[in-house]
Formats: structure tokens, C-alpha cells, sequence
């Protein structure tokens, strides 16, 4: 139905949301298609939603990669593989958690880059190889609307956009006024600056050439200089009808002005959902690792019988008055990525790697955990339960106390809503928002991103203590690794012993639950495929615009089931 590359889509869908209860045909099935990363943070919140969808009788299709299959197809919904789908990316290429990046680092001449440099590099280049495949794979699903993760996909949005199909877009951290202080952790962890990474974008000349050849073809107004003006402003929402947070309205991190003004200007809105919870015994994604064998290449799981045990020994510690304490990680600082993962350093000004890895750093916040409430017998002492993640051997020489549980993947949300003492976490935001969802004070041990946001947040809100990542000069790693150990252990003690954090995080709790969750965001998923031909068809008379051809091309491709 489009033969010619300029050929314009329709405007950008922007339109009020009504809500699905009320709203005529919001009953009748329909598709959706999400499209999120293999990167657990981002796609854990959507699966609920789609659930909750398949539930009520609509379709959703993901599109994702094989190791976050078992997830999705526990929801219902239907797994497509995005490198199946997406040949001009990934055919000759290795993928990796950012597409094929890696490979791309080489084909270009990058190799010497940091992650972070290559990533800003050759973002659109990649996106410009995943769209035609995603404008194939939404042409044969036809969904009514589609969700993605506007960090890691936005190229899903820009398929949408140009196929007529309205999008929604999820974002997992605390708000747009989180981006712009999480996108200078990410440029400091590889030691880049932003007048840096403008200069990149300026001079790059295929990365100019993407910009251009994209914009041409799909009717776009890609940046040269992205995601910048102002700084940490997402540009792919304007694409989007809205975007749905997985925080309450008081977690959000505030916006300048100046980005809260180029937002509106844009239409661009926000809605606070809360926390979005799957049913208890849900399967997550966690635990993956990226760079594998095929035949390993699935998530790291419980088998069922399992999981119910862990969740019978914490729910008996309850029964008679044992406390919990909870320790996680992450997914991504227990994987293998090369830069944030298991063996991953920071990138220091002299380009070489430096500080503590993954590996130390989880050893450390472990050991201090076992140092703070260890015990001599499996019935004294807390309950300590400990994700461990996907590495084989993990805790190396480091020797759990009697009273530890440790497992590679441990059923989160669900040991969270039994109640526990403490939660000590890596601080992204599904794992924070999930611990004060359920009243649980915690002690953030961030490693990279939003995490050294959301530890800083936990002392302001008086909802916990954090202990930042050390950074020791070269040689320093051993003592850098005992003082860390030590401070966690006292942060969890100072956590346990104090009720004020526990008060504070109860006061939390009620706040998140009352923002809406997993119920309202199915309603705005419904509300926007349910009217979103005839609202497209109306836009497009009022605006003059060649309407029988954009309603031909929207029902074609954004049918129901």
C-alpha cells in the first residue's frame, strides 16, 4: 500500500485518552504488539499488561529475543523472535543486548571505542537496519496499537508511526525528570561528556547520513543531535500518544522547566501508573545471560516446585515471627555484558578499565549481607534469601552462612509481598518500585544508569539507606572491596534495627497503590486501538489530508483479531 518512499504517513496520533470502560467498542477483541529489549528492567512491567489483555480476550504478539520467551508465552501472548525479523540487522552479525552493536563496532572501525561512544555512534545506523523488518512484521500481526520500551526500541515507535498505527510507549524509570541525571551516569560511566558526545553526533558522517535517509524515506524528523535539546529529553515520544511511568506521582523525579516546556510544546504527556505486579507465581524475565550458546541461551529459572519452596520456607520464617531479608543484584550487573556486567569495569579518562567488577561488587554487597545477620544454624538468625543470578559457581571462594538461601533466580514480587525486614537491591526502578509497592525498607547497592538515582532518592524519601559503587585507583581494589563489604553490612543492620525506614516505606506503599497499575494500563492500551481508526480518519478530514487513503492503509495494518 506504500509503493513510494516519500510518501507521507498520517499526523502524529495525539489525542486525549478517554477512558476504556466507556468508550464504544472497547469490548470487542483486539491485537496489540509489544516490542521491548531482551533486558529484564524493561520488559518485566509490560508483561502483566499483556496478561492481563490475553485475559480480558485480546491477542498480543511480542517481538523480543529467544532468552524472554518462557516469560511471554507464560502471559498468553504470542513470542516472535526480533532477529528472525530483523535480517538486515542481525544476518552476519552477533547479537548482543543493543541489537548487533559489537559487530558493528568492528565493521566501522570502532573497536577501541567504549560501549558508551559506540552506542551514541551507530544507534540510528541500527535502527535504520531493524525498521524495515518491523514495518514487515506489523504488516503480517496488524495490531490496533502497539507498546515499546522508548529506551531501548524506539525504533518501534517509528514503524508505527509510519504505518498509522498508534503507539504507547512504557517507560521504566521515574519519569521523564529522571533522564537527564540518568543519561549523565551512563556518559560518566565510560568517562564521556555531553559536549563530547554532541561532537560525535556532528561529525560522525554515516551516523548523518542515517539520520537523513531515515527521515526521507519514513517521513520523520530525526535529530542529528538526539535525545539533547534539552539534555535527556526523549525524542521518540512525540511519536507516541502517551507514556505510561511505572512510578506514583510523588516518586517522580521533577522535570526542569525547560524539558517540561519542550514536552508540552510537543503534546508529549505522562501518565504515573505505579508499579505494574504480575499474579503471584508469574514467570519473570531474569537471570539471562546475552552472550551464550544457543542451547544455553534461555533465562536462568526456578522450575515450579522449586520456586514454591522458597516461598514456603520465607512464608513459614513469617508464620512464626522470622525475619526476611532479601538480597538482589540485577539481572544486567550479574550478566555478561563487557562494560555493566559480571566482569565489567568502569571506563576511566585514559580509555582503560578500572574500579570494581560486577563479580566484586555482588561478592561485597553478599558478603556483607552474610557479615550484618550470618548464624551458625539454618533456624538462628533472619532468613537471608539471595539471588545469585545466571554465572555458574558464583559465589566463588565466598562461603554463605547456615541460615542463607541461594538460587540463581528467586521469585521476587512474590517474597516481597510476604514481607521482609530489608530488601537490599541494585536500585533499578522495577526492583525499587516492587520493595516500597510492598513496604519493604531497603539498602540501594547501585551499580550504573538510574540505579545511583533511585539510591539517593531512598535517603531523601528516609525509605532506606545507599551505598554508592566504590571507584578505587588501580591497585586499590582490595581494600575498596572490605570497606564496601563493611558498609553494607552496617547499612543493613542501621536499616533492620530502625522503624522509621520501615514507617517511611509503608507511607510509600499506599502511594503507589493508589496510582492506577496493571488495571489502568490495560484501560489505555484498549482505549488506544478501540477508536484509533475512526479518531485517525477524523484527524485526517479536519487536516485536508487524502483520508480514504490513510484509513485504507491504518485498516489494513492496524486491524483487529
Amino acid at each position: 500500500l506504500r509503493g513510494g518512499s516519500k510518501e507521507q504517513p498520517p499526523p502524529p496520533i495525539r489525542y486525549l485518552l478517554t477512558s476504556a470502560r466507556t468508550m464504544p467498542g472497547s469490548s470487542m477483541p483486539q491485537r496489540f504488539a509489544f516490542i521491548f529489549p531482551m533486558a529484564s528492567g524493561h520488559i518485566n512491567p509490560s508483561l502483566p499488561v499483556a496478561r492481563s489483555l490475553v485475559v480480558a480476550g485480546h491477542e498480543v504478539h511480542y517481538l523480543c529475543r529467544e532468552q524472554m520467551r518462557e516469560a511471554i508465552e507464560d502471559t498468553g501472548a504470542t513470542f516472535h523472535s526480533d532477529i528472525d525479523n530483523e535480517p538486515e540487522l542481525y544476518e552476519g552479525r552477533e547479537p548482543d543486548l543493543f541489537g548487533a552493536l559489537a559487530s558493528l563496532k568492528k565493521e566501522y572501525g570502532l573497536e577501541h571505542e567504549s560501549f558508551v561512544e559506540a552506542l551514541f555512534r551507530l544507534r540510528v545506523i541500527m535502527q535504520e537496519m531493524m525498521v524495515p523488518g518491523l514495518i514487515r512484521w506489523l504488516n503480517a500481526v496488524r495490531p490496533r496499537a502497539v507498546a515499546y520500551c522508548p529506551i531501548m526500541n524506539e525504533e518501534a515507535a517509528y514503524a508505527a508511526q509510519f504505518l498509522g498505527i498508534p503507539s504507547v510507549a512504557l517507560l521504566t524509570t521515574a519519569g521523564a525528570g529522571s533522564l537527564p541525571c540518568a543519561m549523565q551516569e551512563f556518559l560518566a560511566m565510560s568517562n564521556v561528556s555531553e559536549d563530547c558526545i554532541r561532537h560525535t553526533f556532528k561529525t560522525f558522517e554515516p551516523h548523518r547520513q542515517a539520520v537523513d535517509r531515515m527521515n526521507n524515506k519514513y517521513a520523520l524528523a530525526l535529530k542529528l543531535i538526539p535525545n539533547m535539546e534539552p539534555f535527556g529529553r526523549l525524542d521518540v515520544l512525540t511519536y507516541s500518544l502517551t507514556t505510561l511511568v511505572t512510578t506514583c506521582e510523588l516518586l517522580q523525579d521533577p522535570m526542569t522547566s525547560e524539558l517540561e516546556d519542550a514536552y508540552a510544546q510537543d503534546g508529549v504527556t505522562f501518565e504515573a501508573v505505579g508499579p505494574l505486579l504480575d499474579k503471584q507465581g508469574a514467570k519473570r524475565a531474569a537471570g539471562h545471560k546475552f552472550e551464550v550458546a544457543p542451547a544455553d541461551g534461555k533465562s536462568v529459572r526456578l522450575q515450579d516446585t522449586e520456586s514454591e519452596d522458597v516461598l514456603q520456607q520465607v512464608r513459614a520464617a513469617r508464620e512464626i515471627g522470622r525475619s526476611v531479608v532479601l538480597v538482589s543484584m540485577g539481572t544486567v550487573i550479574t550478566g555478561d555484558h563487557p562494560e555493566m556486567g559480571w566482569e565489567g569495569r568502569v571506563t576511566g579518562a585514559d580509555g582503560e578499565q578500572h574500579g570494581l567488577t560486577g563479580r566484586e561488587l555482588c561478592h561485597s554487597a553478599w558478603g556483607g549481607a552474610f557479615d550484618a545477620f550470618g548464624a551458625d544454624t539454618a533456624e538462628e538468625g533472619p532468613l537471608l534469601v539471595v539471588s545469585l543470578g545466571p554465572q555458574p559457581e558464583a559465589l566463588g571462594e565466598l562461603l554463605p552462612p547456615a541460615n542463607a538461601l541461594c538460587l540463581p533466580v528467586l521469585p521476587q514480587v512474590d517474597i516481597l509481598r510476604a514481607g521482609v525486614a530489608a530488601f537490599l537491591t541494585h536500585g533499578g526502578q522495577n526492583s525499587f518500585t516492587e520493595g516500597l509497592a510492598n513496604g519493604a525498607p531497603v539498602v540501594v547497592c547501585p551499580g550504573f544508569g538510574d540505579q545511583p538515582v533511585n539510591a539517593r532518592k531512598a535517603e531523601a524519601l528516609g525509605v532506606g539507606l545507599q551505598v554508592p559503587r566504590p571507584d578505587p585507583e588501580v591497585c586499590g581494589e582490595a581494600p575498596a572491596r572490605a570497606q564496601y563489604r563493611s558498609e553494607v553490612a552496617a547499612a543493613l543492620r542501621r536499616v533492620v534495627a530502625e522503624t522509621a525506614f520501615r514507617e517511611a516505606a509503608a507511607g510509600c506503599a499506599e502511594q503507589l497503590r493508589q496510582a492506577g497499575g496493571v488495571p489502568r494500563a490495560v484501560e489505555v492500551m484498549v482505549a488506544a486501538g478501540a477508536d484509533a481508526v475512526d479518531r485517525i480518519d477524523r484527524m485526517s478530514k479536519e487536516q485536508q489530508a487524502p483520508a480514504p487513503r490513510v484509513v485504507e492503509v491504518v485498516a489494513s495494518r492496524a486491524g483487529g483479531a
